[in-house]
């Protein structure tokens, strides 16, 4: 009986600290984060139109398009689709994005798709593509929006984000979008 008492008292003593301080916790330190804790959002005419760290879709043509996502930009089931690549499944599901990727972008060849454009991230929702990836989709989004592709061109080349130290040059296709929006 004692030891039960014991037990007890310690799973009382952790379901307090676990349930309620530590999320209090949590919550009082994300008081002093950007938008106090609530996302980095990005804002269109004072109206939310996104999250700068979570990708959405994009799949009409006068927009540029994201990777690919696992969990269909869903944040709330965030993941990856656990299929190595050897698995049959998982090729055949990025030859079928290639192919798609190939409709949509006749003039390209194959091996010119970066990567990142037919493969989804780890999480299912990265708002970033490579620079690569975006100058691909120039002609497209601007034979669709009617602008010169030098004009297109350029504004993906502003949206370029190069890293600090180490890491890889990408772009934000959300920030890119609202950007495009933006042109006149």
């Amino acid at each position: 009986m004692k030891n039960i008492f014991s037990i007890l008292k310690f799973t009382l003593f952790i379901v307090v600290l676990f349930a309620i301080i530590y999320p209090m916790a949590i919550f009082g330190i994300a008081q002093f984060a950007p938008n106090k804790g609530k996302g980095e959002t990005i804002s269109v005419n004072g109206k939310v139109v996104g999250y700068q760290k979570i990708g959405q879709k994009f799949d009409k043509s006068n927009y540029f398009w994201g990777r690919p996502s696992a969990v269909d930009y869903n944040a709330a089931g965030s993941g990856g689709s656990n299929k190595g690549p050897s698995n049959a499944d998982y090729l055949a599901l990025v030859q079928k994005r290639i192919d798609t990727f190939l409709i949509v972008h006749p003039y390209l060849k194959k091996g010119a798709i970066p990567s990142d454009m037919v493969t989804a991230s780890g999480s299912g929702l990265d708002p970033n593509i490579s620079p690569e990836g975006a100058l691909i989709q120039v002609k497209r989004v601007a034979t669709a929006r009617k602008l010169s592709e030098d004009k297109v061109k350029a504004l993906v080349e502003t949206k370029i984000n190069k890293p600090s130290l180490i890491g890889t040059a990408t772009v934000n296709v959300l920030e890119l979008n609202v950007a495009l929006d933006a042109l006149k």
